[in-house]
């Protein structure tokens, strides 16, 4: 077993380095703050996440399976309408998800 010092010393080397982990980011995101890049960054990436997740989301379709598309279908035709229509990302991802997760499994239990 090691001594105390040793101890005190590991806790204290590791403790340093979480403190600074979790530091970093708020002291690069001063410097960024002017930057255009990150400006034209944060103006397109919600965009380009959503299609990511997108083709992430429909990539495995079971095209021989009408039955089965049904949930992905209406999910998604879901999502974009309540997006549309309420201009907020938190409740058409919600929506979208609780209709997939219904529909999903009334289909697998029908």
């Amino acid at each position: 077993m090691p001594d105390t010092s040793y101890l005190v010393a590991a806790v204290l080397v590791a403790a340093a380095v979480t403190w600074a982990l979790r530091a970093l980011p708020f002291a690069a995101l001063n410097a960024l703050r002017s930057s255009a890049t990150v400006r034209e960054l944060s103006a397109r990436m919600p965009a380009g996440v959503m299609v990511i997740l997108l083709c992430y989301c429909l990539r495995d379709l079971p095209v021989t399976h009408p039955a089965r598309l049904l949930a992905p279908l209406v999910a998604l035709a879901m999502t974009v309408g309540l997006h549309v229509w309420r201009r907020s990302a938190l409740v058409s991802i919600v929506g979208g998800t609780v209709v997939y997760v219904v529909l999903a499994n009334a289909v697998h239990l029908g």
